[in-house]
């Protein structure tokens, strides 16, 4: 008779006991998974640079400045989708207010972004334009690095990274959660948007930061620069999404899964809730910053509006239609919403907000598990 073997395929030593089998390793990513990153690395890094700039314009193969744009404003919404679904797709905790993380980050790299114009401002002055319209006399104390881009990459981390881990402690701590839990990460995304609105806070009111000129003394406003950040973002996504992936297949990963489905039941084994789900919490919240910062030098600008709660709303929407818990889902569903969302607001601007709703319902009536899930199952069917 063939003996019986462990978990990792050797049988067990004498005839003692082999107590309970270790789970078996699971595989970052199969044949098929790292083919379509080596994919994504390849159309990100060099079929996008080599369509703008080395096919001529007027060629029907020619990838035009704005969709460049398009394509890296795009990459940094699919980045906060993927913060999403770790949180909310993976541990099971709505958040309604990683707008908020957003927009710090985008404002971290903004005051940088606005102390690279220098002189070239309407004043012709070292402040920004704001700071001497509102006879600004020095900077405030929170602008004392800004002219650091090192400085201001730090804290589109720390910021952003210690205002979820102090938020995140004391609402884990007092065991708020579900409905609650997203109504005050609203509540607490909507008093900082009215904050910053505030001329006197130093953020430039409600036109915020704008009229870039150069990052790291280079001219912003170049092509070459747009198809830059557009793969420093594309690559930032994929690096992102590889380590989502091995945290959501490790141990790790799995404590988070029975948090999402059973937190009761984990903390009578002798897990505690809390670290794990403040580790995620703050992890997300730090993608979501640097996605932030990375939208600000392609888009232009960065104001209160990002800060608002629909914003939040919107990228809750893209995990949902893409399709919680896949990791691949939200990624597809900020590509497909807005995507849809550049045609509807060009072709039929005032319907966009109601296709918007109508689209959140009918993933929720009829395809919980988004795109990725009625893809799945088609597949399934076929086989």
């Amino acid at each position: 008779m063939t003996p019986p073997r462990s978990a990792y395929g050797a049988p067990p030593q004498g005839g003692a006991p082999s107590g309970p089998a270790e789970p078996v390793p699971r595989r970052l990513l199969g044949v098929a998974g790292w083919t379509g990153v080596l994919v994504a690395i390849v159309v990100v890094s060099v079929l996008v640079p080599l369509l703008n700039l080395m096919v001529p314009a007027g060629s029907a193969f020619h990838l035009s400045d704005f969709y460049v744009s398009l394509l890296g404003k795009i990459l940094c919404y699919a980045i906060c989708a993927l913060a999403m679904d770790l949180i909310w797709g993976y541990t099971g905790i709505l958040s309604l207010g990683h707008g908020l993380f957003f927009a710090l980050g985008g404002y971290a790299m903004g005051m940088y972004l606005m102390r690279q114009i220098g002189r070239d401002g309407q004043y012709k002055s070292d402040m920004p334009d704001f700071m001497v319209f509102l006879n600004w006399k020095e900077f405030p104390w929170h602008w004392a690095l800004s002219d650091s881009f090192v400085a201001q990459m730090l804290l589109v981390i720390l910021v952003p990274g210690l205002l979820a881990f102090v938020f995140g402690f004391f609402a884990f701590r007092s065991r708020i959660k579900g409905v609650y839990f997203s109504i005050i990460t609203q509540a607490l995304t909507f008093a900082a948007m009215l904050l910053f609105f505030r001329n006197e806070t130093g953020f430039g009111g409600n036109n915020g930061f704008t009229d870039f000129k150069r990052i790291l003394d280079v001219p912003i406003a170049t092509a070459s620069m747009r198809v830059v950040l557009c793969v420093i973002t594309g690559l930032v996504l994929i690096a992102f999404f590889v380590m989502a992936r091995a945290i959501v297949q490790s141990k790790y990963g799995r404590v988070l899964q029975a948090i999402r489905d059973a937190e009761t039941r984990v903390m009578f084994t002798g897990y505690n809730p809390i670290a794990y789900k403040l580790g995620i919490w703050t992890l997300s919240a730090v993608m979501c910053g640097v996605a932030g910062a990375l939208y600000v030098p392609q888009v232009g600008i960065i104001n209160p509006g990002e800060m608002s709660p629909a914003a939040s709303i919107e990228i809750a929407i893209w995990a949902a239609v893409g399709g919680r818990a896949t990791l691949v889902g939200p990624i597809v569903g900020a590509f497909f919403v807005n995507g849809a969302k550049s045609w509807f607001t060009v072709a039929f601007p005032e319907y966009w907000l109601f296709f918007l709703g109508a689209l959140f319902i009918a993933v929720t009536l009829f395809l919980p598990n988004g795109i990725i899930g009625l893809v799945r199952r088609k597949k399934d069917e076929r086989q």
